[in-house]
């Protein structure tokens, strides 16, 4: 594995290079011929290049095309063993880290693991201990990854490679850090926009050139294909729908105003109005556990709802209607053909598309809801960190 090749990005070669990969990840192969014509290459330089990447373990010769008649030509694709991609997935209190092939096949995918990560130098270096560790126990050598993905929480600039939630010093930004731990590269991303990238690749979207994915989770966030590009705006910060001044109620959001979205329309949301019901009275299969002083979480609430519980199910309703109020508003800006639904709370499924679909044809435009979709996440909490592996393919090979 020639892991220089993806750093040297001068150079005519090194260029087209990259572009066959590309072309290789979107198609299952490709002949000489048609490299040279989607290229508008000659022949012998596509021949020669080719053979450079099959020397160098990223393309394989993966045997002859059937024709009708005449000489079959050789079809050229990835090679899965040309490296790996490691995503990790930081919550708030567990980490999730999936591993992919250089073809973008997951093969391995461990789920929260406890780590609680702080905004210090020390905190990021057991970070990377711990996922050298994971790495190691399953086999894999980090000589052999390529890159690796982080997601993080809140205002995240992938360009820069600075996250504001967690902020170890203005000199250094976390990807630099954690490329130095890591001894490769490493792309930081917002965790809602890398879950939007992972869907888009891998999950539920079919061809879709135009997508919102949105993240309800404790928070609330969102993630924009724009034909067929992830979008993140000047600073890097697009997707901040949780903050949207959509709600006239007297809530102060973590961000310190209020009538945000997040306030009416999250997790978080759920379980302050799910207590406070149960403080005026009302009755539900978590009464007990309230009315001892026991804690009652988010997935308690939600573990009720499958269990027909009328009150979890009337919150989750509550909230949904307002996420579908703001998607309206979204779908008659954008128009896009697809909205996905993911994150922790999408367990509730159908309790919660319902009045997200009612609140949408309620206050979107009838002639441009027609062409949107409302699908929940394919991959689940899977999305997090195989978006942060695809992210980081994409990143290293330039095409983003």
């Amino acid at each position: 594995m020639n892991r220089s090749f993806f750093y040297n990005i001068d150079g005519k070669n090194s260029s087209l290079k990259k572009r066959i990969i590309a072309l290789c990840i979107n198609e299952d192969g490709y002949s000489i011929a048609d490299l040279s014509k989607e290229l508008n290459t000659s022949i012998p330089t596509i021949t020669k290049l080719v053979g450079e990447l099959m020397d160098d373990g990223f393309l394989v010769d993966m045997g002859k095309l059937g024709t009708n008649g005449g000489r079959r030509p050789s079809i050229y694709g990835l090679n899965p063993s040309a490296g790996y991609f490691v995503g990790t997935d930081v919550k708030k209190k567990s980490i999730s880290i999936a591993v992919t092939n250089f073809k973008g096949q997951t093969v391995d995918y461990l789920e929260e693991l406890p780590f609680i990560v702080q905004n210090s130098e020390a905190s990021f270096r057991e970070l990377c201990t711990t996922i050298r560790k994971y790495l190691t126990d399953n086999g894999i050598s980090p000589s052999e990854v390529l890159a690796y993905g982080v997601n993080l929480t809140g205002r995240v600039n992938n360009e820069t490679g600075y996250c504001f939630s967690y902020f170890i010093g203005e000199d250094r930004p976390i990807s630099a850090f954690l490329k130095d731990e890591l001894q490769a590269e490493v792309f930081v991303e917002n965790d809602s926009r890398a879950m939007t990238y992972g869907e888009y690749i891998c999950g539920v979207a079919n061809n879709e050139k135009n997508m919102l994915f949105v993240n309800v989770t404790w928070g609330l966030g969102m993630g924009m294909i724009i034909d067929g590009k992830l979008s993140y705006g000047k600073s890097g910060y697009s997707g901040e729908i949780g903050h949207f001044p959509l709600l006239d109620n007297d809530q102060i959001c973590h961000c310190g105003k209020t009538g945000c979205l997040e306030t009416g329309a999250s997790g978080s949301a759920i379980l302050r109005i799910f207590i406070e019901k149960l403080r005026e009275g009302r009755a539900s299969l978590l009464s007990e556990k309230f009315n001892k002083g026991e804690e009652i979480t988010l997935m308690d609430i939600l573990n009720a709802v499958n269990e027909e519980d009328v009150l979890a199910i009337e919150v989750v309703e509550e909230i949904g209607t307002v996420l579908g109020r703001a998607l309206a508003g979204l779908i008659n800006l954008f128009n896009p053909e697809l909205v996905v639904i993911g994150g922790i709370v999408a367990k509730a499924r159908e309790y919660l598309l319902l009045p997200v679909k009612s609140a949408i044809q309620k206050h979107s435009l009838n002639l441009v809801n027609k062409d949107t979709s409302i699908k929940f996440s394919k991959l689940g909490e899977k999305a997090g960190p195989i978006g942060a592996c695809m992210l980081s393919r994409t990143k290293l090979l330039g095409l983003m």
